[in-house]
């Protein structure tokens, strides 16, 4: 991770049409050095979204297509080669992706969209030593982190560490929830560590419009009008925090990045566009009730065979109702 002074770029964005995206990206990343300095030619790219669900299309529960698209160009163009990843809680990510209304751009840059396979891998804690971690974004030359900002029911906010979860394969993550989920903080801690072992190169917020209340699926769309960016993405979820007036102690994840030494202060981080006291939501909704980190078995075999529905019976059906 990163040893000099973080930096982390915020900006007002408030349109996802093509060129006005295009254009606010390109002043997003220019004082991180813009695209090329994250992606070198040849290099092959994980662009890692938020693909929760497809059952909300139109509600902002996933990263909109119009950001991969525009960040997936900005790749091509540097001379690397994307592709597009990530492990629904349910069905595929392709099936995920399609219903989210994905298909469009996924053919015009003939972007691969692939499924994730597990294997341990080393990290940084002895105690998470039995992670297992998709080998497609450990074996990555370059990870870009895009999730979406969301209000959620366990975790109080879903932001940059909490979307690398998705790279925890199939229902190991209902798993970790059971193992891990009966301590808050220690939940936070599995995140943090999950995302130390990704490790990164740039998460790219998607907050022009976010999704509040009761999250991360069941809320409702909320415009924010806000892109971020860093390398990273510990400091990234530091400044959101701050941006939708919630206290950093409240949000596991956050809470367990300053308790590891991995963030520290807002006066630590540099900030070469806009400082998040500029972008302050003072009514940002967080979830009616808060419901426990922690799967049961029962809610584990539950979960399991819904997605085992989702994906091997109810994608395949809505494939052949759409040729």
């Amino acid at each position: 991770m990163q040893t000099q002074t973080p930096s982390v770029s915020l900006i007002r964005a408030t349109s996802y049409e093509r060129e006005a995206l295009r254009e606010s990206l390109e002043t997003l990343l220019e004082p991180l050095g813009g695209m090329a300095a994250f992606v070198k030619p040849g290099n092959r790219v994980l662009l890692k979204p938020n693909l929760l669900t497809g059952a909300r299309p139109g509600k902002e529960c996933t990263t909109r297509p119009e950001v991969v698209y525009a960040i997936a160009q900005m790749v091509i163009e540097a001379g690397g080669k994307p592709f597009l990843g990530d492990s629904p809680a349910f069905g595929s990510a392709k099936g995920v992706a399609v219903a989210n209304g994905y298909q469009p751009i996924l053919e015009e840059l003939n972007l691969p969209i692939i499924e994730f396979h597990a294997q341990r891998y080393q990290t940084v804690s002895e105690e998470f030593d039995h992670l297992l971690l998709c080998k497609e974004a450990m074996e990555a030359d370059v990870v870009i982190n895009l999730p979406k900002v969301k209000s959620h029911a366990q975790l109080v906010l879903t932001l940059g560490v909490k979307n690398l979860f998705g790279c925890v394969p199939g229902k190991m993550k209902a798993w970790w929830h059971m193992e891990a989920g009966k301590d808050a903080n220690r939940f936070g801690e599995m995140l943090v560590e999950t995302a130390r072992a990704i490790d990164p190169d740039l998460t790219i917020t998607d907050g022009i419009i976010g999704h509040e209340g009761n999250g991360p699926s069941g809320g409702e769309p909320r415009p924010l009008g806000i892109l971020a960016a860093s390398p990273d993405v510990f400091a990234l979820d530091r400044a959101m925090v701050e941006i939708l007036n919630v206290p950093p102690e409240q949000v596991p994840t956050v809470a367990a990045s300053v308790r590891l030494g991995l963030v520290g202060e807002l006066e630590a981080i540099h900030f070469p566009h806009l400082h998040p006291d500029l972008l302050k939501i003072d009514n940002w909704r967080l979830p009616d009730k808060f419901i426990p980190i922690d799967f049961g078995m029962p809610r584990v075999i539950k979960s399991t065979f819904k997605h085992l529905y989702i994906r091997f019976i109810k994608e395949p059906i809505s494939a052949y109702a759409r040729q």
